[in-house]
């Protein structure tokens, strides 16, 4: 029996996939989270083999857990399952040791295949979306130009930004310039367009 947890801030989106799921032979959902941090506790105390999460959530994203599971070596392997067809999205992923990337519109019928696939050590991606991940290239951006353009693009001020990232004003400008020339953007707004726009925050 494949043990699955499932994180899903929708609560009608949640119960679907559930309901969906349970109807398996070989698949229990063994907890819902409606965030981040409850889906890791989850997986923390449950140990499920799957975790099957979305990307944004409250407090952890679903790419954040996939990575603290990884870095805490937990068995329980993640597959997301997401509205998000951005090419950034999957390489980010991947890069967190998830072994599943699906579309919500994905038929149940493929999802729980992907699961079983995951499940058994194998990896299941849309193959759309994973031909698109060639063609965009990889994320040129560092961890802290990303911190950076989150911030900006809620319209917080240098000298905000440092505060929060306890940095100087003059260094959060140095790494939003930094974004915006590996981005060919003109400025910070249009460096977090594009940033956001492939998935790469």
């Amino acid at each position: 029996m494949i043990r699955i947890v499932i994180a899903e801030d929708q609560a009608l989106v949640l119960g679907a996939i559930a309901a969906l799921l349970g109807f398996e032979p070989d698949m229990t959902i063994a907890g819902r989270a409606v965030d981040g941090d409850t889906a890791l506790a989850l997986v923390r105390d449950l140990t499920p083999d799957i975790l099957l999460t979305d990307i944004e959530m409250p407090g952890r994203g679903g790419i954040d857990v996939a990575a603290r599971i990884a870095a805490e070596q937990l068995a329980t392997r993640v597959v997301i399952v997401t509205t998000f067809a951005r090419p950034g999205y999957l390489a980010r992923a991947r890069a967190a040791g998830v072994r599943g990337y699906l579309l919500k519109d994905t038929p149940v019928e493929q999802l729980a295949t992907a699961i079983r696939t995951v499940a058994a050590g194998g990896r299941a991606i849309a193959a759309d979306l994973a031909a698109a991940a060639w063609e965009i290239g990889d994320d040129p951006l560092t961890d802290r130009e990303r911190d950076a353009l989150r911030l900006a693009e809620e319209g917080l001020p240098n000298r905000e930004i440092g505060v929060r990232l306890a940095l100087s004003p003059g260094t959060v400008r140095n790494y939003l310039s930094d974004a915006a020339a590996k981005l060919g953007a003109s400025n910070r707004i249009e460096a977090g367009r594009i940033a956001r726009g492939n998935g790469w925050l």
